[in-house]
């Protein structure tokens, strides 16, 4: 497992999306933000809470990622519905 956070603070608009089979094997969730995808994880909040609904999700980038031509990792640590 790598480590949580390189510290890079983030916020991303959009809606949240149930991970399902990807080429990538990290992340539980998915967001789009300004036609880029977003791999996501926490470890305090249940993402299962917000699939399909529109949020602004706050968290950090997490250190080793993105993979080669893979989406960067969030550690969602806040989401606010719109």
């Amino acid at each position: 497992m790598r480590s949580v956070a390189t510290g890079e603070s983030i916020s991303i608009e959009g809606k949240i999306t149930k991970m399902g089979m990807t080429t990538y094997q990290y992340g539980t969730h998915s967001i789009n933000y300004a036609g880029k995808p977003f791999a996501l994880r926490s470890s305090s909040l249940n993402l299962d809470t917000y699939v399909d609904k529109q949020v602004v999700l706050k968290g950090t980038k997490v250190s080793g990622y993105p993979l080669e031509g893979r989406p960067e990792l969030i550690e969602v640590s806040e989401v606010v519905m719109k």
